[in-house]
């Protein structure tokens, strides 16, 4: 093996990234190139303003991040790139139709309502294994089909396999990120006979690839102007966000269950295969695809969306409002009197996140916090609540004897939500690496290009060797739940 660079482009909701990495022998770095904020837009359609990804945009910072890779990497052997997922692009005549919805926009009310009079929920969630989302891209396709959308689209593509069309000309969706649909049946593939009965057509998306399939190389019309070589290879990753993170939790699955923290958090175990019951549809627990078929059985929790969000709601009236400091301070605040439910709908669109909390908090006859240092404290602590909540679901539905806790992600720099998460769950909990997605990427092109071997556990003992991580370990006075 000789050791060789490739490049990772990664997508989160607020915010993306390129990252080069170099991997060889007993060598894994990551040093990132380019950074660039992803923010929706508001577009009237003649009826409403609608939320949108600025797609195009967001597809020209990845342009200039991976000119920047080639500059730094002239020898770059390969390119990978996940996002979010759920969200999508529709296609005619191989041209984008409109600008993807975003998941937080409102129009899905009526996707949900006639997806569930053609298929009840709990029949859904045996065909699917899904927890029950209202954004959930099958909900998301129903709007469009009511809207005549879906009448002159041919194809859908989720985000990452979109910008992949757009680098090298080939139609493909990943199969992790493909089972965020709600398309797919458990055994991996799409559910065919779900597609007709709920009006979509069966080849909407096209076939299926696995992590670490070539998809072709760089278009030639897109390399020149990158200085990329004709030779650099696009590579289907894990490209559902959550999938590549969970490639790089150094961890044994047999006793761990992990966190994934950033906007959302995803909360769960990794399995070999689904768990679909009552008990899980109870749950609201999913089943996705991880790379080499592996199963992310997990919670999605509402995640540090609700701290960036009050943030920027307070910067409006003060430019000094500091996230950083607000939790420094935070850290010395008596817990709350009551913690407050972070998965209430009512916090998953923008807007005044401070003020929906003393409401949900009002509603409830409970004392609400009366500072922003303190609704930071509420939030953390709330947070940490829901992730104890969803890792002692996940170790008891799945029969896994969690005796360790990874975040990853984000939110492994937040100690203060790292530390309550020990003192809830009672288990240490192991923060990083932060890049973990990146991470995850870069060690699926690695593997593809021969610059690395081995199976999932082996690309994890590389992780443990390459970042160190932090530990938690739990207070005993303030333990409030354990799993497993």
């Amino acid at each position: 093996m000789s050791t060789g660079q490739v490049a990772a482009v990664d997508l989160g909701g607020t915010s993306g990234r390129v990252m080069l990495g170099t991997v060889g022998p007993g060598r894994l770095e990551l040093r990132q190139v380019a950074r660039f904020a992803n923010e929706p837009v508001q577009i009237w359609n003649g009826r409403s303003a609608g939320l949108h990804w600025d797609i195009a945009g967001l597809y020209a910072q990845v342009c200039t991040g991976l000119a920047e890779a080639a500059r730094q990497a002239p020898a770059l052997l390969g390119v990978g790139i996940d996002s979010w997922a759920v969200d999508y692009g529709l296609l005619r005549g191989g041209r984008l139709l409109g600008l993807p919805h975003h998941y937080r926009d409102t129009r899905t009310s009526a996707g949900v309502d006639a997806v569930h009079a053609a298929i009840e929920p709990s029949e859904l969630h045996a065909r699917n294994g899904l927890q029950f989302l209202p954004f959930t891209t099958l909900y998301q396709l129903a709007a469009d089909r009511l809207g005549g959308d879906l009448d002159i689209a041919e194809h859908a593509l989720l985000i990452p396999d979109l910008i992949g069309y757009w680098l090298t000309g080939t139609l493909a969706a990943e199969r992790t990120n493909a089972s965020t649909t709600g398309l797919l049946a458990p055994n991996g593939n799409w559910d065919t006979e779900l597609h007709t009965r709920l009006g979509l057509r069966p080849n909407l998306f096209p076939d299926l690839v696995d992590p670490g399939t070539p998809l072709g190389s760089v278009l030639p019309t897109v390399a020149a102007p990158l200085s990329l070589s004709p030779s650099t290879q696009i590579t289907a990753v894990a490209s559902h966000d959550t999938a590549s993170a969970v490639v790089a939790v150094p961890m044994n699955p047999e006793s761990a269950a992990y966190i994934s923290c950033g906007t959302w958090g995803l909360v769960g175990v990794e399995l070999a295969d689904p768990v679909i019951n009552a008990a899980s549809w109870a749950a609201n627990f999913t089943n996705e695809t991880g790379a080499e078929g592996r199963i992310r059985f997990l919670h999605n929790v509402m995640g540090l969306w609700l701290l960036n969000e009050s943030v920027r709601r307070w910067q409006r009236d003060d430019a000094d409002v500091d996230l950083t400091r607000l939790l420094e301070q935070a850290a010395t605040r008596p817990a709350p009197v009551a913690i407050f439910d972070v998965d209430d709908p009512r916090f998953l669109t923008p807007g005044d996140i401070p003020a929906r909390i003393v409401n949900w908090y009002t509603e409830h006859d409970l004392p609400a916090p009366s500072t922003r240092v303190d609704l930071v404290r509420a939030i953390v602590e709330s947070l940490a609540a829901a992730f104890a909540s969803a890792v002692h679901t996940a170790a008891t539905l799945s029969g896994t004897e969690v005796r360790t806790v990874h975040l990853v992600g984000g939110g492994a720099q937040n100690r203060l939500l790292c530390q309550l998460t020990a003192d809830r769950t009672g288990l240490p909990v192991i923060a990083g690496p932060v890049e973990a997605t990146a991470i995850g990427n870069i060690l699926i092109q690695a593997r593809t290009h021969g610059l690395l071997t081995g199976d999932l556990a082996e690309l994890r003992t590389a992780v443990a060797a390459a970042f160190a991580p932090r530990r938690y370990t739990p207070r005993r006075d303030t333990s409030t739940r354990k799993a497993g």
